[in-house]
């Protein structure tokens, strides 16, 4: 039963700040208020930030769920100005400044406000498929993670269990699908073919991983769009090497519990992976902004909303132009909008001038394709091989959000590199999708 609505604030005159989201936006715009005279309170579904650009590699068993995430409590610890509330946003009035929060098993409240911002983020989209989605599962959340590391891991465990005169069946079982050729499609189908070819090679009787078939599907014409054609070509040849079979310029025309069509050809399949598309959140259509095709808000160049006074929406959540074209939905673009918010409001509040309006600086793009091999490009810089490779490790261990992730994740890989094995390889006991 639900309790009435009350508008609800920190009992202080200062001014209140709520933050929707506690991913990297989120964070970065709390943690830029931290010496404000405002009360901040961050608004999430889930009580952890997840480092996502490492989530992969937990659907993948190199790592434990723990070791990219990080509880969004320990900034309340840190920074006395800060509140978190474990809760789903139901609604937003601009008009009153509330928002509409509802808890776990304790009924809804209001939210009062004096400045909001959105760092709602994205959830993934099947392009008007939702029906694939029980068949695919997408690579958002730490149980996403654990569901693909499930079907994964449990696909070997049927195919060596499956009868020796049903070859089809055992092949169908160690053939992989992954729909969709972005960075995270392109990272899990290496960490795959990988896995099959090292991690697992002597852990059956049975079966040999290593003839494992990866398929990596996407509608565009290569793998990694928003990376240079040359970088693009490195990666379909690395992908190539490891035995992934690139399949690009076709469209998936349907997803059941037996594999894919695709381009009108079916490949039978005991596990597919969505790695494509992604939509805003609700929460975007609750402002009543104005927003592009995705449906993104459109915001200005103080990444705020026209018309509405100390609304911001930043991160994937939000789009903006910059040299023509809009930013693209990376963790660097929903860090630096985040702080950038945090600052603006900050200077607001303590009566200084605004900043100038909000540029992206671009400190490149990454994409790595298993062992000893990742893309980089920096401005007209573009690398690849094992040097960037190298960076990318050194740079995703910097960026955890603790320490201990930090070393722990620092251990994890040491111990891998050098003997090729997971140390998170668990089913979980959840039916199989």
């Amino acid at each position: 039963m639900s309790e009435s609505l009350v508008p609800s604030r920190p009992q202080s005159r200062r001014p209140h700040v709520v933050i929707i989201g506690g991913g990297f936006a989120g964070i970065a715009a709390a943690k830029a208020l931290g010496h404000c005279e405002a009360d901040v309170t961050i608004i999430d579904r889930r009580n952890h930030h997840i480092f996502q650009p490492l989530l992969y590699q937990v659907a993948t068993a190199v790592l434990a769920p723990a070791d990219v995430a990080a509880p969004i409590r320990q900034l309340s610890a840190r920074q006395k100005n800060v509140s978190v509330l474990l809760a789903e946003v139901i609604g937003v009035d601009l008009a009153s400044r509330t928002v509409e929060i509802k808890y776990p098993g304790a009924g809804d409240k209001r939210v009062a406000f004096d400045y909001l911002v959105v760092a709602a983020g994205v959830q993934s989209s099947y392009f008007g498929h939702n029906e694939f989605a029980r068949y695919a599962p997408c690579l958002k959340t730490i149980t996403d993670a654990q569901t693909i590391r499930s079907k994964i891991l449990s696909a070997y465990e049927m195919a060596e269990s499956t009868d020796d005169d049903d070859d089809d069946e055992r092949r169908r079982q160690m053939t992989f699908v992954l729909v969709g050729a972005g960075p995270t499609g392109v990272e899990l189908a290496a960490s795959i073919a990988q896995m099959a070819t090292t991690t697992l090679r002597a852990n059956f009787r049975r079966i040999d991983p290593a003839t494992t078939s990866i398929f990596l599907l996407d509608g565009a014409k290569r793998v990694l769009p928003s990376f240079a054609e040359s970088s693009s070509v490195r990666a379909a040849q690395r992908l190539a090497k490891l035995g992934v079979k690139v399949i690009t310029g076709a469209l998936v025309e349907n997803i059941d519990d037996k594999g894919v069509t695709v381009g009108g050809k079916r490949i039978d399949s005991g596990t597919v992976l969505w790695t494509a598309g992604v939509s805003p959140s609700q929460i975007v259509k609750m402002l009543g902004a104005t927003t592009d095709r995705a449906g993104r808000a459109c915001v200005g160049p103080f990444l705020n909303l026209a018309d509405a006074g100390g609304i911001f929406v930043v991160g994937d959540a939000a789009t903006l132009i910059q040299d023509g074209r809009p930013l693209p939905g990376v963790a660097q673009v929903a860090i630096q909008q985040g702080r950038y918010v945090g600052r603006f409001i900050a200077r607001e509040i303590g009566g200084g001038k605004p900043p100038r309006p909000f540029r992206y600086f671009d400190k490149g793009n990454m994409a790595v394709i298993g062992k000893n091999f990742a893309i980089m490009e920096s401005g007209r810089v573009k690398l690849a091989g094992i040097i960037p490779w190298f960076i990318w490790a050194f740079l995703h261990v910097m960026f955890l959000p603790q320490l201990q992730n930090q070393r722990r994740v620092q251990n994890q890989w040491f111990w891998s590199y050098f003997t090729g094995q997971r140390s998170s390889r668990l089913v979980d006991e959840a039916p199989r999708i």
